[in-house]
C-alpha cells in the first residue's frame, strides 16, 4: 500500500540573522521536490504554506532578543498546522525558513506521539545544537533557542505554554561544531547525546546513528529528523547565512538518509535554512531534494548513469 506524505512550508526568518531563507519553500518546490516524491510512490501532496497575521511587539528583559513576536506567532501557528497535517498523512515534510520552525512542528509531533502513547525521539542535523534559551542568547536570533524550548529548559517562559515537552535524553545531535558557552555547559548539565565532527571522523556516522535508531525502535518511538541546511559542508552546501567549515559530506549524508529509509522509523522531517539568495543556481536545493530522496527510499541504482567509456 503506498504510504502519504505531504509538504508544509513556513516563510520564517524572522529568527535568523540573514534575510532569504523564507524563499526556502518556494526553493524546494521549484527544485521538484513534490514530483520527486510522487516518483518514489509515495503519495504526496503539497498543502502550501502557513502564514502569520501582524503581530504586537513584545518586549523581553534580554535586550539582545528581537522578533519575538512574530516567533511566537509563528509557533502558535505551526503547532496547530503540523499537528494538524500530521493527522492526515504518514510522514509530513516541514520546509523552512529558519530552524525556529522546530519550536512549532516539534511539541505538534510530540502531542501526535503521546496520542498514540509512543514517545518522540528527535535526530538533530545541524552545526549548532540551537540549545539557548531566550536569557542566555546573545546574538537574540532566536533560531538558537527551539531544542531548550521544546525539552521544557527553564528561560523559554515568552513562548507558549507546551503540552508536550520531548525527553531530553530522546535527542541525538550529529553534525554539530559551533557551541556557544553557555550552550556547552546546558548539554554537559543535561547529558544531551551530541556526537560533533571530530567524533564522526573518529567513528564514522554509522555506529552512533544506529545505536539511536536501536534505542527508538526498543522503545516503540516515533522519530522525527531535523535537517539544517548547515549540517553540511558549506563547499557542497553554499545555501545557508550560518556557514561552518567541516560539515558532513556528500557521502556521510545520503548514508545516513539511506540508513534513515532503511529503519522505517521517521514519522516526520524538517528541511531548515536553506536560502537561495546565498545558493549557486540552485545546487543546494537540488541537494536537499536528493537527500530528502534517499530518506524516501532512492538508491544509486534508482539513478543510474550510463557508461561512456
Amino acid at each position: 500500500m503506498s504510504k502519504s506524505c505531504a509538504l508544509l512550508g513556513a516563510q520564517i526568518e524572522t529568527g535568523a540573522s540573514q534575510r532569504g531563507c523564507q524563499m526556502g519553500p518556494a526553493s524546494l518546490r521549484t527544485a521538484g521536490l513534490l514530483e520527486t516524491l510522487n516518483a518514489l510512490e509515495w503519495s504526496a501532496e503539497d498543502f502550501g504554506d502557513v502564514t502569520i497575521g501582524t503581530t504586537k511587539e513584545m518586549p523581553h528583559e534580554n535586550a539582545a532578543v528581537h522578533n519575538l513576536a512574530e516567533t511566537v506567532a509563528w509557533i502558535e501557528v505551526l503547532n496547530e498546522a503540523a499537528f494538524k497535517a500530521a493527522q492526515e498523512v504518514d510522514v509530513p515534510i516541514f520546509m523552512g525558513g529558519d530552524h525556529s520552525i522546530a519550536a512549532g512542528t516539534v511539541p505538534a509531533m510530540a502531542k501526535r506521539a503521546a496520542g498514540q502513547g509512543r514517545p518522540l525521539f528527535v535526530l538533530w542535523l545541524d552545526a549548532h545544537p540551537d540549545l539557548h534559551t531566550l536569557d542566555t542568547t546573545e546574538s537574540g536570533n532566536l533560531h538558537g533557542t527551539p531544542v531548550a524550548y521544546f525539552t521544557g529548559q527553564a528561560g523559554c517562559e515568552a513562548y507558549p505554554v507546551l503540552s508536550h515537552a520531548v525527553d531530553i535524553s530522546n535527542i541525538c545531535m550529529m553534525g554539530i561544531r559551533s557551541v556557544d558557552r553557555a550552550e556547552e555547559r546546558r548539554i554537559i548539565d543535561l547529558g544531551v547525546e551530541v556526537h560533533d565532527m571530530r567524533s564522526i571522523d573518529e567513528t564514522g556516522v554509522l555506529a552512533p546513528l544506529r545505536a539511536f535508531l536501536e534505542r527508538v525502535r526498543e522503545a516503540d518511538g516515533m522519530l522525527h529528523v531535523s535537517f539544517d541546511v548547515d549540517f553540511l559542508d558549506p563547499g557542497i552546501a553554499p545555501a545557508v547565512g550560518t556557514t561552518v567549515p567541516g560539515g558532513a559530506t556528500f557521502r556521510e549524508a545520503h548514508l545516513i538518509m539511506e540508513t534513515l529509509c532503511d529503519s522505517g522509523l521517521v514519522t516526520s522531517l524538517d528541511l531548515v535554512e536553506l536560502n537561495p539568495f546565498l545558493d549557486e543556481r540552485g545546487r543546494t536545493a537540488k541537494l536537499m531534494c536528493d537527500l530528502t530522496a534517499s530518506l524516501f527510499g532512492r538508491r544509486v541504482l534508482d539513478r543510474m548513469t550510463r557508461s561512456f567509456g
